[in-house]
């Protein structure tokens, strides 16, 4: 069976699609064969691997029957495949809302394809509304990015009440990690809220954190995720340790 993860925090600018990007790719570089599914609007993850103009979207697989083995596209990373997102997919909301079982359609539209890859991992809108309710609901668990600032936790606490909520509709769901983002060892702040969550998840809590890094922040304008616009730099190096982490955590549940 894949693993499927929701990688999601309502809040936006903590690394939500740059940890998305770069651990789907991270994955595949080191063997795995990997979904990365864009279910954000914006469609930042699908033009941080380089594609663009679709054929088709995800909104095109949950309103038009689409199926997604056709809206799935290559990426320039072996092993890596995106089910892309786009500016259609804005209205989503709206027309979830009115269909039955509106929770569950993002897994109707992946349970075809998902047992094709080892890792199926969801990129969610920064918002906790239907989109990412269907990820939850389709999700195994759920990555969590925490960006080392102030109100870090009042954001994690909302999102661990919705994942509480949607447990009746998706009883396995659990949390993967909670993985620190835009560390700043100079600042006191990245320590003291590093101690705050650690105390809340002493057991959630990622070895890895992830560091403020040009690197980062200039990949997507390429097209490229992080960890091969400059394999060498600490942000990428960073997000190579935590696939590994991240690996690791999966052959210890399995064994």
């Amino acid at each position: 069976m894949p693993r499927i993860v929701a990688v999601a925090n309502q809040k936006g600018g903590v690394g939500k699609t740059t940890t998305a990007v770069n651990l789907a790719a991270a994955l595949a570089l080191s063997g795995r064969n990997v979904l990365l599914a864009d279910l954000d609007p914006q469609a930042n993850a699908t033009s941080g691997v380089g594609v663009d103009n679709p054929a088709h979207t995800v909104y095109d697989c949950l309103f038009k029957d689409v199926p997604a083995a056709k809206a799935i596209a290559p990426t320039s990373v072996a092993r890596l495949d995106l089910l892309p997102s786009g500016a259609d997919l804005a209205g989503a909301e709206l027309e979830l809302a009115d269909l039955d079982h509106r929770e569950t359609h993002v897994r109707r539209v992946l349970s075809p394809v998902a047992g094709r890859y080892d890792v199926v991992l969801m990129d969610c809108p920064p918002a906790l509304g239907l989109l990412t309710v269907n990820a939850l609901t389709a999700a195994g668990s759920v990555l969590i990015p925490v960006q080392c600032e102030y109100y870090a936790m009042e954001g994690l606490g909302r999102l661990i009440a919705t994942i509480e909520r949607v447990g009746g509709l998706n009883p396995v769901l659990s949390i993967e990690g909670i993985l620190l983002t835009m560390w700043d060892a100079r600042p006191t702040l990245s320590r003291q809220v590093s101690e705050e969550v650690k105390k809340f998840f002493p057991d959630k809590v990622y070895q890895s954190v992830i560091p403020r890094n040009v690197a980062l922040a200039e990949a997507p304008g390429y097209g490229r995720p992080g960890v091969l616009y400059n394999a060498m730099s600490r942000g990428a190096r960073a997000y190579m340790e935590f696939a590994r982490e991240f690996s690791a955590h999966e052959q210890k549940s399995a064994g």
